[in-house]
């Protein structure tokens, strides 16, 4: 266990699942993937599948429809998976907070390690958070 955390804090591999997002935050990652911020010179890389994941990037309102599926993906994370709720939507259900489909917050369907406020959060915050999770991992 101790070699996934230390091949943790060197190269991250992220996966990113949208809970019904209006696409603000998916704009963001993607902007954070550009040469202007590039995150893959800290070792991130956007991956296909959660199999291959270390990160699971979460955006969007959960929503009744989408909670089970999210928790599927969860399960097939290997373990152990970060989970990063990315803009105000994923983080406290922002301004579809008191709608009628609302499932409530990222962290009451699986724990959440690094939350990322905003609509839509700046690349820097995201790339702040990262760090911030792989100094939890380094035990700082």
């Amino acid at each position: 266990m101790s070699i996934k955390l230390n091949a943790l804090t060197k190269s991250l591999w992220v996966f990113h699942m949208a809970a019904s997002p209006c696409n603000n935050c998916d704009i963001e990652i993607l902007d954070a993937l550009t040469p202007r911020h590039d995150i893959e010179r800290f070792g991130m890389l956007l991956v296909g599948s959660i199999k291959h994941a270390d990160v699971l990037l979460v955006t969007g309102c959960i929503n009744k429809k989408v909670i089970d599926r999210m928790k599927r993906v969860y399960e097939q994370a290997p373990k152990p998976i970060i989970v990063v709720a990315v803009g105000g939507c994923a983080c406290t259900g922002g301004m579809f907070r008191d709608s009628y489909n609302y499932a409530g917050p990222l962290d009451k369907v699986f724990p959440v390690d690094a939350y990322v406020p905003g609509c839509p959060p700046q690349p820097e915050a995201l790339i702040d958070a990262v760090v911030k999770v792989i100094n939890k991992l380094k035990g700082k």
